[in-house]
């Protein structure tokens, strides 16, 4: 019997995917979790010797984004690679089966896998009127996700709408959608990736970091891997040193718009937005909103839309000076202040020792004195 190395090396080989090319992708998810790059051999050899994990993916109310960015996993070997790593037992959209056949698949492997298998649900999960407005099967979407993520080994939430309930649930939310840790309570091992859609690097990391270690990475406080939602849009973001001279686009198409100036006056969400995007970008790290000139509308954070809408108007504080901080002040302190000393320690840090001080706040000229 051919064993999994021999498998991989065949299908790799069918697909024309090199062994070069294979060990970049092992670099690049490396990376994607943060992990040092001698990692990447560490992957190599996991992906490699593991058994195909069984998966089950659950759609309840979506539009499939998620499903879509899946699919559409750009690097050469990722999808193919992954995709074949899992043994996928049921996934309404790509699944050649359908009616009861389908149904009669999802019921045998939570019946003979107990604990064995993952189950991926994408959309949020309706409760209102008992759960008739999303039924599969004659059943309700609540009904069938407890339980399938009730027997699962582990459970991914994949974009907002399962992790928070997403815009389903932005008000008045007739339906009473809910994420999955609100509708289905006490899940085993649940993990929020959440987004809108999800990146499908992260989704693709995450799994790895399954395969190679045997565990889930390290999670927040909203159960998100802190490789990805570690850090805000704003700590990595490219503009970010204009935020920091305070020099912000004031309108679209404006001469600070066009030299890329920060987006933040014009609605950016990402100072509480918390997602890699910068580092991993989307389309292959081809690009991502802010870098096409567009602000983030922190679609990764609960209860977006509600509080994340209008999207083209600035977050009422400056974050790290207080709700009660004007964006149009510290961008004029930033300006006809010290400019040369805000370049070199940034805003916010200078900032911070101010609000420290215990002597009133008064801006310094660039010759030492005050103003």
């Amino acid at each position: 019997m051919r064993n999994q190395r021999d498998w991989l090396a065949a299908e790799l080989e069918r697909r024309g995917v090199t062994r070069r090319e294979f060990m970049g992708f092992c670099a690049a998810m490396a990376s994607a979790l943060a992990l040092p790059d001698a990692a990447a051999a560490q992957i190599a050899r996991a992906i490699q010797k593991t058994e195909k994990p069984v998966l089950v993916w659950l759609e309840f109310q979506d539009c499939a984004g998620n499903t879509e960015s899946f699919l559409r996993a750009s690097r050469p070997t990722a999808a193919e690679v992954i995709l074949d790593t899992l043994s996928i037992d049921y996934h309404e959209t790509i699944m050649a089966a359908a009616g009861h056949q389908a149904e009669a698949n999802l019921a045998r492997t939570v019946k003979e896998r107990p604990g064995g298998y993952i189950a991926v649900v994408e959309g949020s999960i309706p409760t209102g009127a008992n759960g008739a407005y999303c039924t599969i099967g004659g059943r309700s979407a609540l009904d069938i996700a407890r339980e399938v993520c009730g027997q699962a080994m582990a459970t991914i939430a994949i974009g907002t709408c399962a992790s928070f309930g997403g815009i389903p649930a932005a008000g008045p939310n007739p339906t009473g959608a809910l994420g999955v840790s609100a509708a289905v309570p006490g899940v085993k091992n649940l993990i929020n990736l959440s987004a809108c859609p999800a990146n499908v690097e992260n989704l693709t990391a995450l799994l790895v970091h399954f395969l190679t270690f045997k565990r889930w990475p390290d999670l927040d406080h909203y159960r998100r891997p802190l490789f990805a939602y570690g850090k805000s849009i704003h700590d990595g973001c490219e503009r970010r040193a204009h935020y920091d001279a305070g020099q912000y686009v004031e309108e679209w198409g404006d001469a600070g718009h066009r030299a890329g100036y920060c987006l933040y006056k014009m609605g950016c969400k990402g100072p509480v937005a918390f997602q890699n995007c910068p580092h991993i970008k989307w389309n292959g790290g081809t690009n991502w909103p802010i870098g096409c000139g567009h602000p983030c509308i922190g679609c990764s954070e609960p209860n977006f839309w509600d509080t994340m809408t209008p999207f083209y108007q600035h977050l009422p504080g400056v974050p790290g000076f207080g709700a009660a901080s004007n964006i149009d002040t510290i961008g004029l302190i930033a300006v006809t202040g010290v400019g040369a000393a805000f370049a070199g320690h940034g805003l916010i840090q200078i900032m911070k020792r101010v609000g420290e001080d215990a002597e009133p706040v008064t801006p310094k000229t660039e010759e030492g004195g005050q103003q």
